[in-house]
């Protein structure tokens, strides 16, 4: 490397003015929001005023809560709540979030209460078992929600911190990949992108941590120019596999590194400047990016239009945590300053999620945390939903495992918002139980004749539909493009099944459960149905979908004094037919056979034709044998034509050679093949690690409308069952094809957008 490189300038990357804005203090002042101001006054460091003003909001809101109404009064209580929340739907600014969450809280709490108090069916046992069950199902929402409100109500968005500008004053960092069964396919971008980070040469080391011990891996990292670490155990996995690196490196920060993880040039330059300012600061979280389609994405082919399930954490929550100081570290694209690794005794081993509980420890320990919502690498997702269920049931097992064994909320060094912040991740992955509760809670009523909710229908309707309907704008309006509504639903009705009993079973006995490998690189050769994995989802909707035609049967020949809140029943388990219906859709594996995922991209190159003629191009999309390119010229480049790809990177110039496989107009598709090592590594240079290559991730979103999103899940369940017809047996399938015309009958009642016609014409 270059003492040019390595002299570097913050504003030659290629982030440009986008890092003068992120830095520009001037600017960040003066647009200070009215909520920080009012948190920053001097009257609320009087330890006395706070604990007034609580207990006065608290107070107030339980006087709002219990107060008894009529159900007249509620109406009218709850019509102007909608109402306000009506009219503040357009209004920007936070004070209007923070009374749209106030607005949220007092009804869902009052419903609560509602319940608590005036619900519960003490005459009849099984309705009492079976009431007192969707209400602890309640319980746990109500708490999820108030501590989502916590966590996302004032987001840090905290900037990078500029370096200084002499580099003798960098500190040294020890890059790490570890890796165990994963081929040297995946591992290679990784290592070479790491290997051309921008950051003094004598200060940067890259290590590959193989537990695998394959002789290729060491071969090759002599070849590059990494370290190769091994061990003669494999104990504590991940964990174990760092702990036993840091005896043998001795950089002053440590950056991770999954092995599919893909760094960005900037990625040192955007991370540690944290350090230098603040000596407390142990740990710098950048976001996890995700270049190919998750299952959900890939078999819904809704990938970029929708936001993954992954979104809403690195895109707003990690950003609230960040507010209370509570980020946690997420086991890659992160920094974490030795020291005080060496203060807590290394990783911690003793859970699954090593990487949660590590950052748990560390905040104990009194060191602060950090989270810049700017991506600075992008791996590979999951490839089928069968591994994409395996990964979540080891962070469900491993956040359960936290909780009885290093439990947040007890102990020493940690403040109250970080308590809180803890106990909402791990509440998350506690879903199981409560979310098949809601999937069957209404065929109570259809099946058994047992009110659950013990109230007439009109005091049904009055409590839980204007209390759904304010949760939901709330939520809408705060998660915005990072989570869209009602498919937090899907995602939730997919894992249920899978993570009740691992976090069951390690609350009850911890230490149970070993750490498993996510698999990552694979193929899918043709589309099928994974009917083991969908076989939870298919029950569900089975006994939903009878209890429809059960209730209709009850309507005709039923109790007629029963009709309300049978058709609040039936209702119910439409909308839970509709939630299965999508999770069934994410069961249909489509086909994957690209060994390369392309990435799409948009930044300027050249080729030098055959005729020695060199064209100005656009680089449309690329993969790490590959690139699609558009140019604005006429060209005569045919299939197999040998092309020279001309890229840049900073000051330096790239040429490839590439063969022409496809042209389509003034489209033409290249293929790269045999590049030497360190061409490798100028392609890789030239593309994954391009400092702007991931900055665009969240702007492909919209603001998240209910509406169009419950139209897209619905379009999604009736996508399920085609799928469900399609795979199915042939006896089974008229069966099926009956249920999704009677699914689609149903959904015919619902209200549509009137056609505007010109009758004229």
């Amino acid at each position: 490397m270059s003492y040019s490189l390595i002299q570097l300038r913050w504003y030659d990357l290629k982030l440009g003015r986008l890092i003068k804005r992120l830095l520009s203090k001037n600017k960040s002042r003066s647009k200070k929001s009215a909520f920080k101001t009012m948190a920053d006054a001097r009257i609320w460091q009087n330890k006395l005023i706070k604990y007034i003003v609580v207990a006065l909001i608290l107070f107030l809101l339980a006087i709002f809560v219990t107060i008894p109404f009529s159900l007249e009064a509620q109406a009218v209580f709850i019509s102007f709540i909608l109402l306000v929340a009506y009219a503040l739907k357009r209004v920007k600014g936070q004070m209007a979030t923070i009374v749209m969450i106030t607005l949220s809280v007092t009804t869902s709490s009052r419903y609560l209460w509602w319940r608590y108090t005036e619900t519960l069916n003490w005459d009849d046992p099984l309705a009492l078992a079976l009431g007192a069950g969707l209400l602890l199902a309640e319980t746990y929402a109500w708490l999820v929600l108030i501590l989502g409100f916590f966590q996302t109500i004032n987001p840090l968005e905290r900037k990078p911190v500029m370096l200084p500008k002499n580099t003798d004053l960098w500190p040294t960092v020890d890059i790490y990949i570890p890796t165990y069964n994963e081929p040297l396919s995946v591992v290679r971008p990784t290592t070479l992108a790491a290997l051309s980070i921008d950051w003094p040469a004598d200060k940067l080391r890259v290590y590959i941590l193989d537990d695998g011990k394959r002789p290729e891996f060491g071969e090759f990292a002599k070849e590059v120019g990494a370290g190769y670490l091994t061990r003669p155990d494999n104990n504590h996995a991940k964990a174990g596999n760092m702990n036993s690196a840091m005896r043998y490196t001795d950089g002053e920060y440590i950056a991770i590194f999954d092995c599919d993880h893909v760094p960005a040039r900037s990625f040192l330059q955007m991370t540690m400047g944290q350090f230098l300012k603040d000596s407390k600061v142990c740990l710098v979280q950048t976001p996890h990016h995700f270049f190919s389609a998750d299952p959900f994405e890939r078999n819904l082919n809704n990938h970029s239009q929708i936001p993954n399930e992954n979104m809403l954490f690195y895109g707003l929550i990690q950003d609230g945590n960040d507010m209370w100081d509570a980020t946690f570290f997420c086991g890659s694209c992160a920094v974490l300053k030795r020291e005080a690794l060496d203060d807590i005794g290394g990783f911690a081993f003793e859970t699954v999620t090593e990487d949660a509980h590590t950052a748990l420890r560390m905040q104990r320990a009194g060191y602060k945390t950090a989270y810049i919502n700017i991506p600075q690498a992008a791996g590979l997702a999951t490839d089928s939903l069968s591994a994409h269920i395996g990964q979540r049931i080891r962070w469900a097992r491993g956040m359960a495992q936290i909780f009885r064994l290093d439990n947040p909320l007890l102990g020493k060094g940690l403040n109250i918002p970080q308590r809180l912040c803890y106990l909402n991740a791990m509440l998350h992955f506690l879903s199981g139980i409560p979310r098949i509760v809601f999937l069957t809670a209404p065929l109570a009523l259809i099946y058994f004749n047992a009110y659950i909710i013990y109230a007439p229908f009109i005091a049904i309707f009055v409590y839980v539909v204007p209390t759904l309907i304010q949760i939901k704008a709330t939520n809408s309006r705060i998660q915005g493009k990072y989570r869209y509504s009602f498919w937090g639903e899907v995602y939730e009705s997919v894992l249920a099944w899978y993570i009740l009993k691992p976090t069951t079973v390690a609350l009850f006995n911890p230490n149970k459960g070993k750490f498993n490998v996510t698999e990552k690189g694979g193929l899918n050769d043709k589309e099928h149905y994974d009917w083991g994995i969908s076989k939870p989802y298919l029950i569900l909707l089975a006994i939903n979908l009878s209890g429809m035609l059960v209730g209709i049967l009850r309507l005709f020949f039923g109790d007629p004094t029963q009709v309300g809140v049978l058709l609040i029943s039936m209702g119910w388990a439409l909308y839970n037919i509709i939630i299965l219906g999508a999770a069934v859709a994410v069961a249909a594996e489509a086909r994957q056979v690209r060994h390369s995922h392309r990435i799409k991209a948009n930044f300027p190159a050249g080729v030098r034709l055959a005729n020695g003629h060199t064209l100005k191009v656009k680089i449309t999309d690329y993969s790490d044998n590959g690139v699609g390119i558009e140019t604005d010229h006429d060209h005569s480049c045919r299939v197999n034509d040998k092309i020279e790809l001309l890229m840049s990177r900073g000051n330096k110039q790239f040429s490839f050679t590439t063969h022409v496989c496809n042209t389509r107009g003034n489209q033409i598709g290249l293929t790269i093949k045999d590049l030497s090592l360190e061409k490798q590594r100028a392609f890789i240079q030239c593309t994954f690690s391009r400092a702007d290559a991931w900055l665009d991730w969240q702007n492909n979103f919209r603001h998240d409308r209910p509406s169009y999103s419950f139209k897209e899940v619905q379009k999604t369940s009736l996508r399920g069952f085609s799928n469900l017809l399609f795979h199915a047996p042939k006896a089974l399938q008229p069966i099926i094809q009956f249920m999704t015309n009677l699914v689609v009958y149903v959904n015919s009642f619902t209200p549509k957008r009137p056609i505007v016609h010109n009758n004229y014409d």
